[in-house]
């Protein structure tokens, strides 16, 4: 499955007893459509953070239902809510795993930058009042593209054995008020996205450049970073598979 959804009333992606969640919820409406089944575990390409959207999540189960999968698909969305939609759904390998299978993944974080807030963005952008500088941003954010460790770029309670990832690309742009990063990497650590956005607003109100995030690399020590930026501007945008 591909599936889109707006993550600001769920608790993220995995299924949690404090809360709604992406996983519990597609998980209780494909028990709702197969009855006679035995209920579904449904496994995405990452777990998305509380407030953390999605336009291409990607998602698998294994079921022995005979729905046709466009009938599936219609049949899930006329259930679910309207903060959450399968886009597409089709038959998968017998040994495709939407966690272990991906190869890459694309995020794309959204700052409003302006004096005063959007109310129709606000789910979508972190409100920054504060003028950034986004070239100065984008000069900051070379030295992270590449292979490297990301060690001061990770959650306190970040469970990942290895911090080594591959950024192919990391792009910070200007659009009036709107400032949009992307990154693309093999994998993510947990919270990266959102601490590297936070450290790259440091260097955007001009207290940080590219040799001190070299030296922020070197270090591997999150306290030396910006802060993690919050969770309603951060979408991610595709799952990328080899195959």
């Amino acid at each position: 499955m591909q599936v889109e959804y707006d993550g600001t009333d769920f608790c993220g992606w995995q299924r949690q007893a404090n809360g709604p969640t992406i996983q519990a919820t597609l998980e209780d409406t494909i028990a709702q459509m197969t009855p006679r089944q035995p209920p579904p575990s449904v496994r995405g390409a990452g777990r998305t953070d509380a407030g953390v959207h999605a336009l291409g999540q990607v998602a698998h189960f294994d079921t022995e239902a005979t729905i046709p999968t466009y009938g599936f698909r219609r049949g899930l969305n006329a259930l679910l809510p309207r903060t959450i939609a399968v886009v597409s759904l089709v038959e998968a390998a017998p040994d495709f795993d939407a966690r272990f299978s991906a190869s890459g993944k694309l995020y794309r974080y959204q700052i409003w930058n302006a004096d005063s807030r959007s109310p129709i963005r606000d789910r979508f952008v972190w409100h920054q009042p504060r003028r950034l500088d986004a070239d100065a941003m984008q000069a900051a954010a070379r030295p992270l593209v590449g292979r490297h460790d990301f060690a001061a770029f990770r959650a306190a309670d970040c469970e990942r054995q290895t911090t080594i990832r591959q950024i192919s690309r990391l792009d910070v742009k200007r659009d009036g008020d709107l400032i949009g990063i992307e990154v693309e990497a093999d994998a993510f650590l947990k919270n990266m996205v959102r601490i590297l956005v936070g450290t790259l607003t440091v260097a955007g109100f001009g207290k940080l450049d590219a040799e001190g995030i070299e030296r922020l690399l070197a270090s591997r020590d999150r306290t030396q970073g910006g802060p993690t930026a919050p969770p309603q501007g951060l979408t991610l945008v595709r799952v990328d598979y080899e195959r």
